[in-house]
């Protein structure tokens, strides 16, 4: 019976074609020129092509971050949470439950037994992608419909550099958003540029335009305002049938990359230029010869190289001695504020008021204290008076003190062992 068809299909085939049997199902259908059907056309669906619904449960979920930038509200989850009844509305017509958990900050939706459309779920987790990226909830319930679509395009990853990727962003927008809505008119689309993604609303074709830009701009390939005059000019030649089966190419400019060098200004000054070479250095032989090197033994030389480094090591070590030292040099001090440490914990100051609170204190002490506190006092007063005479002297000795002081204490043990 196969081989009856397979007969009957090679004498029907035309002459001159040879007969395979794998594009024997691959004839000319009466519906593939008929200019009257629009295959591109997306028919609305009828819930009469699935009366039964759907048998298992689909479900999607995003989380959403909690800025939300271009809305001006406090936080993502105040938004959501006054926009989630329109929401709520907007899915329920097509059979579809969301839910909102503000604790672990996610969107849910899910099909239920009303669902008859089955590409709707897939709709709908469109629906809260865009709304985690911030876009308006009247604008991102508009993906329903059949004739809109979205796609959000990452532009973190592209580029490394921050300062690059947030210049280029920049530019994609343009000045007060010029450039952006430019594109937004000639493709069609709704676009939002949020953090590191681009969120993009409309039909297929424009999607796809806008892409291109997109990219090419983050990626430095070309600037977005050149393919905005590539695509005013498109506008203008899809108006004309005539140009309609024909190549767009020789209208289209070309605009190629440059990267025109900047010349550097020479700073150097330049050289009188003279016909005679300049002098020949001495070599290193000429140098030991000159210094008298060059006709001492090996022994010599090596004791000679041992006495500089250590001429070296000597100068560096006296030079960390020094700023060390200089760390505990005591500062100058003038005569009126001289102060004058003796023993422990005794000190008074060369004043008026020192040798008054003196006078005030001995009556309250032993006769054994009163006599050597007394004796260091008359010590201290002479001395200070020859230091108020002597003005060419500016510095204290501290030692001359401490000696006397060490004097007192001898003749103080002096006495006591005389007692």
């Amino acid at each position: 019976m196969a081989s009856d068809v397979e007969a009957n299909a090679a004498a029907e085939a035309p002459e001159g074609k040879n007969w395979k049997r794998k594009g024997k199902h691959d004839k000319e259908k009466p519906w593939d020129e008929d200019p009257t059907i629009d295959r591109w056309t997306v028919e609305k669906f009828d819930p009469s092509w699935n009366e039964g619904g759907l048998l298992e449960v689909s479900s999607f979920s995003t989380l959403f971050p909690e800025y939300t930038e271009p809305l001006l509200v406090p936080s993502a989850e105040k938004y959501l949470q006054d926009a989630w009844p329109i929401v709520k509305g907007a899915l329920k017509e097509f059979g579809v439950s969301c839910e909102l958990n503000l604790v672990e900050g996610s969107m849910t939706v899910l099909t239920t037994r009303k669902t008859r459309d089955p590409y709707i779920i897939l709709k709908a987790r469109d629906l809260i992608k865009l709304l985690s990226r911030s876009v308006p909830a009247p604008q991102a319930i508009k993906v329903l419909n059949d004739e809109m679509n979205c796609d959000i395009i990452k532009i973190g990853s592209i580029i490394r550099n921050k300062e690059r990727f947030v210049k280029r962003r920049e530019r994609l927008l343009g000045p007060n958003l010029s450039t952006l809505k430019a594109i937004e008119i000639l493709t069609g689309c709704y676009i939002l540029v949020q953090g590191n993604t681009v969120a993009a609303m409309g039909t297929f074709k424009g999607l796809k335009q806008v892409r291109r830009v997109v990219e090419d701009c983050i990626k430095n390939i070309k600037h977005p305002v050149y393919h905005i005059k590539e695509l005013l000019i498109k506008r203008e030649l899809a108006k004309n049938p005539a140009l309609a089966t024909e190549s767009w190419d020789r209208f289209l400019p070309n605009f190629k990359k440059k990267n025109v060098k900047q010349k550097k200004l020479n700073t150097k000054e330049k050289k009188q230029h003279t016909p005679f070479p300049p002098p020949q250095q001495p070599s290193k032989i000429d140098l030991e010869l000159e210094s008298g090197e060059y006709f001492m033994s090996d022994k010599k030389k090596s004791a000679r190289k041992w006495q500089d480094k250590l001429d070296k090591q000597s100068e560096k070590s006296e030079e960390k001695k020094r700023k060390r030292e200089a760390a505990f040099v005591p500062p100058k001090v003038r005569m009126s504020s001289c102060i004058f440490s003796v023993g422990f914990s005794f000190a008074c100051v060369v004043t008026k008021s020192c040798y008054g609170f003196q006078e005030n204190t001995q009556s309250t002490k032993t006769t054994g204290d009163n006599n050597g506190i007394a004796d260091i006092a008359k010590s201290l007063k002479k001395k200070a008076k020859k230091l108020r005479n002597s003005e060419a002297q500016e510095n204290v000795k501290i030692e001359s003190y401490v000696a006397s002081n060490e004097e007192s204490h001898s003749k103080k043990k002096h006495k006591s062992s005389s007692m």
